[in-house]
């Protein structure tokens, strides 16, 4: 009882700061209030940079505008590369995708993005922990991490529905004993964390990205190609045809 009172209050302190600093641009920045708002979140495997390597989101907006679903991709950030039109309408390029960035990072600037965009109804958290893993960050302090992102989300919309990936590994050059260590502890972990935190209003699912994964679905390292986009993007368009309204 002790933890959750404890847990209760870092939420609510997170969520007080980043209210009560907010700068001249998120007063600017006019919230979102479309039906099936979906949050891409993470780094670069969310924002892509086309032509050197894809996100998956293009891939999956097609697939929910070819199937008439009505859908907004929400974020601050905005995506520059050029993309062809599909059935005559133009990509939504909003996201919280940010290259490099760790979960720490992601938690301390989540409470300030949801301030500008308003809440989310659907959140897409791509590879969780992924880079904190690349860059040898402790593996308890990505968990830990993960959960007070989750926190915050469901503490800005008690509905909020979560998509959490258990992730797709690099290429298998790269993976070290180390990294794949990381990578199969966190796949299981993602499983628990969606157990864990599943409310009665707020649905958190793992979805298996990991699985028939290979090296031909990456342009480099990390990061997906088309055919990896594509892959990823049939996953989560799964899941989103079960939850969407």
């Amino acid at each position: 009882m002790i933890q959750k009172i404890k847990l209760l209050g870092i939420v609510l302190l997170l969520l007080t700061f980043n209210a009560c600093n907010k700068g001249d641009d998120s007063s600017l920045y006019q919230q979102n209030t479309s039906i099936n708002k979906i949050l891409a979140l993470g780094a670069s495997r969310v924002e892509g940079s086309r032509p050197e390597f894809e996100s998956y989101r293009y891939e999956l907006w097609k697939s929910l505008k070819e199937n008439n679903w009505i859908i907004d991709f929400i974020g601050t950030q905005t995506d520059e590369s050029s993309y062809p039109t599909f059935n005559n309408m133009n990509f939504d390029v909003d996201h919280e995708g940010r290259g490099g960035w760790t979960s720490g990072e992601i938690l301390n600037g989540l409470g300030e993005w949801l301030n500008q965009t308003g809440s989310a109804d659907i959140v897409l958290l791509s590879s969780p922990g992924g880079n904190d893993a690349l860059e040898g960050l402790p593996y308890s302090q990505a968990v830990s991490n993960i959960n007070y992102i989750i926190d915050i989300l469901q503490a800005n919309n008690p509905n909020v529905k979560i998509i959490l990936e258990q992730m797709a590994p690099g290429r298998s050059d790269i993976m070290t004993s180390e990294l794949t260590e990381f990578f199969t502890q966190m796949q299981q972990e993602v499983i628990n964390i969606a157990v864990n935190k599943t409310t009665t209003s707020s649905t958190v699912i793992a979805v298996d990205m990991f699985t028939g994964f290979n090296d031909n679905l990456l342009a480099d390292d990390v990061h997906y190609n088309e055919a990896g986009a594509v892959f990823i993007a049939n996953r989560y368009y799964s899941i989103l045809t079960n939850i969407l309204e």
